[in-house]
């Protein structure tokens, strides 16, 4: 991550997205910034926890987002500037909060809170599309979307503004292609974190009575859509009377814009990108589309832009009668990533254009040489991971157990279990925690003739974020249960962030562990621990566990993540390789067909499995399990 408060102002530098929200939170006098890691949003606190303590300001790992939006808060409530970052789902975790956080105001000290929201369009890194958009229309405060890394820096600073001016949070919507790409910012002045905390304890702030502050909120809102009428942050380009009107916002411009450059249309079509999304503007709209017959509504995911610019088309009174294209038309997708091949696509169809975006010889012979080269590879978990020897070791207990045990999975590195390189043990997957509270769900219907053993498995990080509640449910209610915590000492999926079993802060300083075991143990729950190479002891354990029916029961599988360890000790532990006298290739295939390492292959010219050394970690738990013996591990000293 850049040092983004080396830089002086005026300074042109190259900023991914998040980084450029970052450095925005800096000189918009942000002093208290929270989140908990989710892709694409991570690396907003990633590259303000490095200047925390020089800046003078507190960066923080909160333990999920609801807490995370809670400490901001507070930090607004105190006078404070603050700014929270999330991913898409993990708005949901925060929305309890934030639903009673718009009507309550900030207070009356001058504190501006930011809420990032960082959607994933495509489900890059989500389990679904979710388009957090209405969440702002729902709460009734401010959305802005910037469509490149100057206008994240830019929002992010005149949020900050925004929110302390009307003493209500604004959101900042981001999205997964402006989060991780890069683009020339225009650096502005930090100022000094000069302001100090302090709440007047004779006020008080809350909800209630709601319907006057409802009513406070949609007053205020309608000021705010006067100003964003004439926002900076809404450019058109064009001709005056176009053919035909896009109005779009985020990705959609830079995409809208290429295309239209690239059918030849930059004297026919006009492009309005819209950077405040709410309160709508709808008489900017509305101003555009009087001057043209045609209006193509370009965005990701859900139609939130065609529906309000339909809304202001016909109210308060009809302005004309355009032809409106987009998702209701089907001329735009209601899923996946925008592209220039969309937009293309879709001018080409409203304009009777014959448009290919690649020569179609060209493209067949590109696929075709690259299926010869490339190997198709699924999502796989790392050479070494200790999540591959657990799943490993659960697939062996349930065989032995042989009553069909259902496992509920949870969201991290071991949701790869159910795809194509997994070991498909995983039944029920769904979000932060749910692992737990299906499980503990499951665990209660034995008086309905349920008799499959139960295992939940969650990952040290989530436990601390979302299972804890509901392994409470589970001792409260008697839930029979198994809950397997795979402990790799990191968040690691998001970037190898810290939580409260680390011992480690965002800004690296030593704190208190939070010990799941001890947690877990004054809960009334067995513990055992293990560690996941050890695979006939974890096999052991789970089997035993999950024929012992009294309680609750808890496996801690605690071995550090391979590529933690390795980037802390910069070695192997073991030097791996193959004894070709011993090896049976494919008779046997345990290694490389069942356990699935990225680090072993199939040799073709010999017919014999082979360590590949540019990818093999030496973790040696190859040769811990082949049945043959003729996969070897030397340690290293």
């Amino acid at each position: 991550m850049p040092n983004i408060a080396t830089h002086s102002p005026g300074s042109v530098v190259l900023l991914q997205g998040n980084e450029a929200i970052a450095r925005g939170a800096l000189e918009g006098g942000a002093q208290v910034c929270t989140a908990y890691p989710g892709t694409p949003s991570s690396e907003i606190i990633a590259t303000l926890a490095p200047v925390a303590k020089d800046r003078g300001i507190h960066v923080e790992w909160s333990i999920n987002e609801k807490v995370a939006t809670e400490v901001a808060g507070a930090a607004a409530f105190a006078g404070l500037r603050s700014l929270s970052a999330m991913k898409n789902a993990g708005l949901n975790v925060a929305m309890d909060f934030l639903m009673h956080l718009n009507l309550s105001t900030l207070g009356d000290r001058g504190g501006g809170m930011v809420v990032v929201v960082c959607d994933d369009p495509q489900a890059h890194a989500s389990g679904d599309e979710e388009d957090t958009r209405w969440t702002a229309q729902m709460a009734n405060v401010p959305l802005l979307e910037p469509g490149n890394p100057q206008e994240a820096k830019d929002m992010t600073k005149w949020a900050l503004d925004l929110s302390e001016e009307l003493s209500c949070y604004c959101f900042l919507r981001g999205y997964t292609r402006l989060s991780h790409s890069r683009g020339p910012v225009k650096l502005g002045e930090l100022p000094s974190p000069t302001r100090k905390a302090n709440f007047d304890t004779s006020k008080g702030y809350s909800p209630y009575i709601a319907p006057p502050k409802h009513a406070a909120l949609i007053e205020k809102m309608a000021r705010l859509r006067e100003r964003f009428e004439s926002s900076p942050f809404n450019p058109y380009s064009g001709p005056e009377h176009p053919e035909l009107l896009i109005i779009c916002s985020g990705s959609g411009g830079f995409c809208s814009l290429d295309a239209v450059e690239a059918l030849g249309l930059t004297k026919s079509v006009g492009i309005l990108r819209l950077g405040t999304l709410w309160p709508f503007p709808q008489d900017l709209v509305r101003s555009y589309v009087a001057r043209t017959g045609k209006v193509l509504v370009v965005e990701e995911v859900d139609p939130f832009l065609e529906v309000h610019v339909k809304e202001a088309i016909v109210s308060p009174s009809p302005v004309g009668s355009p032809e409106i294209y987009g998702k209701g038309s089907g001329h735009i997708g209601y899923y996946g990533e925008m592209t220039p091949d969309v937009v293309i696509k879709a001018l080409s169809k409203i304009f009777n254009l014959e448009y290919q975006a690649r020569d179609r010889r060209y493209e067949d012979e590109v696929q075709n040489a690259a299926s010869q080269m490339v190997i198709d590879r699924g999502m796989a978990w790392c050479p070494g991971c200790p999540h591959r020897a657990s799943f490993f070791a659960l697939r062996n207990a349930i065989r032995k157990d042989g009553r069909k045990a259902l496992v509920t999975g949870d969201i991290g590195c071991y949701a790869l279990d159910i795809f194509p390189y997994g070991t498909h043990q995983t039944n029920v997957l769904h979000c932060m925690g749910s692992g737990a509270g299906t499980a503990c769900g499951f665990g209660e219907l034995g008086q309905f003739d349920f008799k499959q053993p139960v295992v939940a498995i969650c990952g040290d990080s989530t436990f601390f974020h979302a299972s804890v509640p509901a392994l409470i449910n589970a001792v409260y209610n008697k839930s029979n249960m198994t809950l397997v915590i795979l402990d790799n000492d990191v968040t690691a999926m998001t970037g190898f962030q810290p939580h409260p079993g680390t011992g480690r802060t965002a800004t690296q300083e030593a704190t208190t562990i939070v010990d799941a075991e001890a947690l877990c143990r004054s809960l009334g729950c067995r513990v055992e621990i293990r560690d996941p190479f050890d695979t006939k002891a974890t096999t052991a354990a789970l089997v035993e566990l999950m024929k012992d029916e009294e309680g609750v029961r808890v496996l801690i599988l605690r071995r550090k993540c391979e590529l933690l360890r390795m980037r802390q000790e910069r070695k192997q532990l073991f030097k791996v390789w193959v004894t070709p006298e011993k090896c049976t290739g494919e008779k046997c295939g345990y290694c490389y067909q069942v356990l699935q390492c990225p680090g072993i292959s199939w040799d073709k010219e010999t017919g014999k499995a082979r360590v590949q050394e540019t990818l093999c970690v030496g973790c040696g738990f190859c040769a811990d399990i082949c049945p043959l013996k003729a996969i070897v591990k030397e340690e290293i000293a």
